[in-house]
């Protein structure tokens, strides 16, 4: 099958970089994204490009290229629907918060009405792609629902996760690691997946892409991002040995990361790991484990949670403690909002849960983020529900200047790893400061010999 037109439902993280680097790498197919956020495709559409709505080096490059000669945005679902040969569900699929799984299952509401959507549609037969991270076996759900309730047209359900890492998700896209699509072992099932794999050809090595069955496409993904966030809590335990040792966390992250059998990647200690993947795909991980009765290994994976969740309550209340117990009304600044560097996404940010524990003890959260605002700063606070909004309101300072926002401050958080941070005049933060003036380096980033000298009391995640 020669694929002209792909159609991709959502328009998010995922599906909005993946389907730009397509349209740009892929002129010859036409490539669409849908989605009901009636302003979010305004961004897309914007004049001009910087104002897309997610932020990605690379990524307003990318889509300048392709808008508008072969990479369109639209809210028109069902027309791109209708013409598409290849469709992508690239639709949110958060824990749930209701029911059976609450707190762990992923919550496939969206993926339902996308099924649905196509089936409806569909007057021809459809290569349907699983882009959202899913549960193992969703596919079949998705299957069972397209031929029970579409026009008796044939859909082949693939598998295609995505491995993106925010803040570098173009060059992810461009030079990937691996690229897998699970499919059905049926002929028509390998004509499928092979057509998605002539799509990834344009630009990817035959070696790097790998073709699984649905089931173990499915699972992979799960499992990657479990063992990625298995390494950050790994080395976040450590970095608590290491304070009450007077070991170095940097010097043992170095030394066991030359080990080439462990490697050096994910063993930066920090506050603690965010976005939308790790927690969300481990708790579903642990959700499919306990419903097949694997207690132990549900308990192994979920202890991964724990300890994230720990990581980010120690760092608060190490803030606390050193203020001499108390930050009732006094000025903390959180350098950094967003999860990690090189994004605006903010899910999951251990930002949002240490703020929530100092607004509890009653601080002035001073917040500057390069690519956060306000509105999304108070929403996510808001999303958490531990408090009236109001009191978030009047809790949260917001700056578009870092010297402002930590100016008269009692304390720093460094909380995101963003590269200016360490090409600040520090001299002059600490002269505009509270006196004794502390940092707190959630991210381990900052040059501590060069801050103490200035006449900071400086602190680091593991020494």
């Amino acid at each position: 099958m020669k694929i002209t037109k792909i159609c991709c439902i959502g328009a998010g993280y995922v599906g909005g970089p993946t389907m730009a680097v397509i349209a740009q790498k892929c002129p010859h197919i036409q490539v669409t994204v849908v989605d009901l956020n009636e302003e979010r495709i305004a961004a897309w559409n914007d004049e001009n490009v910087d104002n897309i709505p997610i932020y990605e080096p690379g990524l307003s490059e990318v889509v300048a290229v392709a808008r508008g000669r072969n990479l369109f945005f639209s809210t028109d679902v069902e027309k791109a629907i209708d013409e598409a040969q290849i469709i992508f569900i690239s639709v949110n699929t958060p824990t749930k918060t209701y029911g059976k799984g609450k707190g762990m299952a992923a919550d496939l509401k969206y993926i339902e009405l996308c099924a649905r959507q196509i089936a409806r549609i569909s007057k021809d037969n459809k290569i349907v792609v699983e882009k959202s991270t899913l549960p193992v076996r969703t596919a079949e759900a998705i299957k069972s629902i397209l031929d029970n309730t579409g026009n008796g047209v044939q859909f082949q359900i693939l598998s295609n996760p995505e491995f993106l890492a925010e803040g570098t998700a173009v060059q992810d896209l461009l030079n990937p690691d691996r690229i897998l699509i699970g499919g059905d072992p049926s002929d028509d099932g390998q004509k499928a997946i092979q057509a998605l794999v002539d799509v990834y050809s344009n630009w990817v090595a035959a070696d790097k892409i790998v073709t699984t069955n649905v089931w173990s496409s499915e699972l992979s993904k799960l499992t990657a991002n479990a063992f990625l966030a298995q390494r950050i809590s790994s080395i976040n335990a450590m970095s608590e040995l290491c304070e009450k040792t007077g070991a170095d966390v940097n010097e043992v992250a170095r030394a066991i990361g030359m080990d080439s059998r462990i490697g050096s990647k994910f063993l930066k200690a920090s506050v603690g790991f965010g976005g939308s993947c790790f927690q969300k795909d481990i708790l579903n991980l642990v959700y499919i484990a306990k419903s097949y009765g694997l207690n132990e290994v549900a308990d192994y994976w979920e202890q991964v949670i724990i300890l994230n969740d720990h990581q980010k309550r120690r760092f608060s209340n190490n803030i606390v403690q050193t203020l001499y117990n108390t930050v009732s009304d006094k000025k903390i600044t959180f350098l950094g909002w967003a999860f990690k560097k090189d994004t605006n996404d903010t899910r999951e940010s251990a930002a949002i849960y240490v703020a929530d524990d100092l607004i509890n003890e009653n601080a002035k959260i001073a917040v500057y983020d390069p690519k956060v605002s306000r509105k999304k700063v108070l929403a996510d606070l808001d999303y958490l529900d531990t408090r009236a909004a109001s009191k978030n309101e009047t809790s949260i300072l917001s700056f578009e200047s870092p010297y402002e926002a930590c100016a008269g401050a009692h304390a720093i958080a460094i909380l995101t790893e963003w590269n200016e941070f360490v090409q600040y005049d520090w001299q002059k933060i600490y002269d505009s400061m509270q006196k004794p003036a502390f940092v707190f380096d959630g991210r381990n980033i900052l040059d501590g010999p060069t801050l103490e000298a200035i006449g900071f009391v400086y602190q680091s995640i593991g020494s």
